[in-house]
């Protein structure tokens, strides 16, 4: 994403387009304009969330962190993401818009011989993020490169990883994914402690550097109290 889109996003005036109706919360498309130039954008307001028991209202800060992590790891799998206090709702994450391939989705590519690398990356973010609703839905395919939104129930302090993407667990990481863990844990983005309670960002910085010692993707849990597979899985 370009300067101009992060500038926009900070910027821009935003008019609300409609809501996607297939969303837990109230999660808004909306245009960002600066008269010249105009931006779709995803626009999930605290306003409107629905409170959780294990996760405390603000979701949209772990949405952002979400983006920094990816960022910080240097994977851009993550959409250009901001905070914005004075959007139409209130406070709020405000995210570029993806234009995907409605046709695919994580299980129509995890076979793709030019996408396993990032598959591989996409299931390490998780890990790190401990991810705990990563349906095959929120993996977006646009113009032959992957994304990845909906990220407000991730950073959780107790391990919650759930995830449908499991077809690499004991796959190795490259040195390239390695090197980024050891940069993120010896520095992480100063921007997560004003996203992220203390202990969701020291157990984020334990998962990075337990999966940097062990080298290579976890495999599911089947022991624990819960699934570690998402519901639905698409």
């Amino acid at each position: 994403m370009s300067d101009d889109h992060a500038r926009l996003l900070s910027t821009g005036s935003i008019e609300v387009q409609g809501r996607f109706s297939n969303s837990s919360n109230n999660t808004l498309l909306v245009t960002v304009s600066d008269g010249s130039e105009e931006l779709m954008a995803v626009y999930k307001p605290e306003q409107g969330e629905r409170p959780l028991w294990d996760f405390p209202l603000g979701l949209w800060r772990r949405e952002v962190a979400a983006y920094e992590l990816s960022f910080g790891l240097g994977l851009d799998l993550v959409p250009l993401t901001i905070v914005r206090h004075d959007a139409p709702f209130g406070v709020g994450s405000l995210q570029v818009y993806v234009d995907e391939d409605m046709e695919h989705h994580y299980f129509t590519l995890r076979e793709q011989e030019q996408l396993q690398t990032t598959m591989i990356a996409i299931a390490g973010f998780d890990v790190v993020a401990n991810n705990s609703d990563r349906k095959s839905g929120h993996v977006l395919f646009d113009h032959g490169r992957l994304w990845l939104i909906d990220h407000g129930l991730c950073f959780h302090e107790e391990d919650k990883l759930r995830t449908v993407v499991w077809d690499f667990a004991g796959e190795p990481l490259d040195e390239p994914f390695l090197a980024a863990l050891r940069s993120f844990c010896a520095a992480p983005p100063e921007v997560l402690t004003e996203l992220l309670a203390p202990r969701e960002l020291s157990r984020t910085i334990e998962r990075a550097d337990e999966l940097l010692a062990a080298g290579s993707l976890p495999f599911p849990d089947e022991d624990r109290d819960y699934p570690p597979y998402p519901w639905p899985l698409v």
